[in-house]
């Protein structure tokens, strides 16, 4: 359990970090993107890592967020508002995807008792 805090407490610093060093950029398509890419990884490495599905889940809308401040950089670059419009699209397809991932994980619980991925296979009886 003791690693497992450390490994929050580092990924927590290294977004703080990420974000201060993109406020610090002359671009903001630099520090969008480093920040974006920082935080991408950082989704992907708790999908990757973690076993309980309610965490998994929030490792997905943080990679979806970054897709949206990368979004939101591109289209700020080329000074246009499609990307605008793209974001707002996320959003809703990450509104619609928390809002049905939070009913299977309330539909499995209740049958399965645990929210472990390790232990949930909806195979068995």
């Amino acid at each position: 359990m003791k690693g497992r805090s450390l490994l929050d407490l580092g990924a927590l610093a290294a977004v703080f970090a990420a974000v201060f060093y993109a406020l610090s950029r002359e671009t903001l398509i630099e520090g969008a993107l480093v920040t974006s890419a920082l935080l991408f990884a950082l989704g992907f490495v708790g999908v990757i890592i973690r076993r309980n599905v309610l965490i998994v889940l929030m490792c997905v809308e943080l990679m979806l967020n970054a897709v949206n401040i990368a979004l939101i950089a591109f289209s700020r670059a080329r000074g246009d508002v499609h990307g605008h419009g793209l974001t707002f699209f996320v959003i809703a397809l990450a509104a619609a995807e928390a809002a049905v991932g939070l009913a299977i994980v309330v539909a499995v619980f209740r049958s399965r008792k645990t929210v472990n991925i390790d232990e949930v296979s909806l195979m068995k009886h």
